[in-house]
C-alpha cells in the first residue's frame, strides 16, 4: 500500500471513529467474536455484499450508506450484549439474527422489541445510539461540529447537545444523557 492509499485509509478509519464510535474493522470484529460468526454470515445478516464488508472493514470506505444496514448493526450490538450478560442463549441469538437480516430499517426512533428491556422500557444506550444515527444521518460529523461552534455563543447547551451526540463517543452520550435526566 502506498503512502496516499494509507492517508486515505486512515481518514476513512478517523471518519468511522466521527460517525459509528470507532472504526468499523473494530467494530465488525467484535460482532464475529461476541456472536460467532464469519465474515459471509455478518455481511448476509447485515444485507451487506461480502467485499463491502471487506472495504469497510478495512478502512477503503467509510460509510454505510444504507440506514437500514447502520439500524441492523445497532441491532447486533444490542444483541452481542445480551448473549455476554446470558440474557440470550446462542440459539436464541441464531433466530433473533435471522430477525434482523430480515428487518428493513424505517424510521430510526420507531420502537421495537429490540429496543426495549424487559421491562418494556427503552434502553438509555439504544436512545442515545438512535439519537447519534439520527443526526449522523443528516450530516457529517465535521458538519455538526461546525454547527455546534455557530450556536456556541448564543445556545451553549445546544450546542454541547450536537457535539456529544453528533460526534462524540456512544459512552460520553450516554453519560451527558443520564446527567440531563433530573
Amino acid at each position: 500500500m502506498d503512502a496516499a492509499q494509507q492517508e486515505a485509509t486512515a481518514r476513512a478509519r478517523e471518519l468511522q471513529r466521527s460517525w459509528y464510535g470507532e472504526p468499523l474493522g473494530a467494530l465488525f470484529r467484535r460482532l464475529i467474536d461476541d456472536l460467532g460468526l464469519n465474515q459471509a454470515r455478518l455481511a448476509a445478516v447485515l444485507g451487506l455484499s461480502a467485499p463491502m464488508l471487506s472495504q469497510l472493514m478495512s478502512g477503503q470506505r467509510a460509510k454505510i450508506g444504507n440506514p437500514a444496514v447502520v439500524q441492523r448493526v445497532q441491532a447486533l450490538q444490542e444483541l452481542a450484549g445480551q448473549v455476554a450478560d446470558g440474557s440470550v442463549s446462542a440459539a436464541e441469538a441464531t433466530d433473533r439474527m435471522d430477525e434482523i437480516k430480515k428487518s428493513q430499517g424505517g424510521s430510526v426512533l420507531t420502537g421495537t422489541t429490540q429496543t426495549t428491556t424487559s421491562s418494556g422500557a427503552p434502553t438509555v444506550r439504544r436512545v442515545v445510539r438512535e439519537i447519534q444515527s439520527l443526526l449522523r444521518s443528516v450530516a457529517a460529523a465535521g458538519d455538526i461540529i461546525d454547527a455546534a461552534d455557530s450556536l456556541a455563543p448564543a445556545h451553549p447547551e445546544l450546542a454541547e447537545f450536537l457535539r456529544v451526540y453528533g460526534a462524540g463517543r456512544t459512552a460520553d452520550a450516554v453519560a451527558h444523557y443520564e446527567s440531563h435526566q433530573n
